[in-house]
């Protein structure tokens, strides 16, 4: 008999699919307007080298539901940031390929040779553990970068619904599954995450129905205006 651990492992494959599969109405919408708009690529490019450590981390422990799902999200992320690629604007094109140059190329090859050639055997799952840990808080805590706007707008126009509500609950199933399987290097950012999840829709719950003024409509297209300043922080997904 299957243990409990592997369904609920299942279920969490499930929410991770739906969360990973979250932003396509948003692509479809950049592909109809043929533009990123306010978008950002950096939650996209964080998410997919998050989800290329979690490949090989379930590879080497070896942890087959982990690999599986993440495995899914790589090809998913590859899409959306190559739709950032042809879509987004001249400067947002230089700065994704950058990005995705230190970040998913770089970063995650260094993640990878570097323990092979300095550890061995339990401590080069440890060194990964500990380096997916750090880059599933920042994964889940990308999003938390709308909130200003949010605040500032009073829309959640770029925080939309399902992006958080998806990270609450792929969070929680985790922390779950973790804790069952006595994973340290789950158990942490998956918990971190619900926490997170729950503090962006406490957030979206405030503003949902708020009117955003005028002038902070305003303020905000005069600072998405400014060319030589970093883009205002744009939510991941939009509905």
């Amino acid at each position: 008999m299957l243990d409990i651990t592997f369904y609920i492992g299942v279920v969490g494959n499930v929410i991770s699919l739906l969360m990973f599969l979250s932003p396509v109405s948003t692509f479809i919408r950049i592909v109809k307007h043929r533009s990123t708009e306010s978008f950002e690529s950096l939650p996209y490019i964080c998410t997919l080298l998050n989800a290329l450590l979690w490949t090989y981390y379930g590879i080497i422990k070896p942890e087959l539901l982990v690999s599986t799902i993440n495995g899914f999200g790589v090809v998913v992320e590859i899409v959306f940031v190559a739709l950032f690629l042809i879509f987004a604007p001249r400067r947002m094109k230089i700065k994704t390929a950058v990005l995705v140059g230190l970040l998913d190329i770089a970063f995650f090859a260094a993640s990878v040779v570097v323990p092979k050639l300095a550890l061995e055997g339990r401590q080069q799952v440890d060194a990964l553990g500990f380096i997916c840990a750090g880059l599933n808080v920042v994964m889940y805590g990308s999003p938390l970068a709308a909130m200003k706007t949010v605040v500032t707008t009073k829309s959640v126009e770029y925080m939309p619904f399902p992006l958080s509500f998806f990270f609450f609950l792929n969070g929680g199933i985790w922390t779950l599954y973790a804790f069952l399987r006595e994973d340290i290097y789950l158990l942490v950012p998956n918990g971190i995450g619900c926490l997170l999840g729950v503090a962006q829709l406490l957030l979206y719950a405030m503003y949902r129905n708020a009117k955003p003024s005028k002038g902070d409509l305003s303020e905000k297209l005069i600072d998405e205006s400014k060319a030589n300043l970093i883009p205002s922080s744009g939510q991941v997904t939009e509905v």
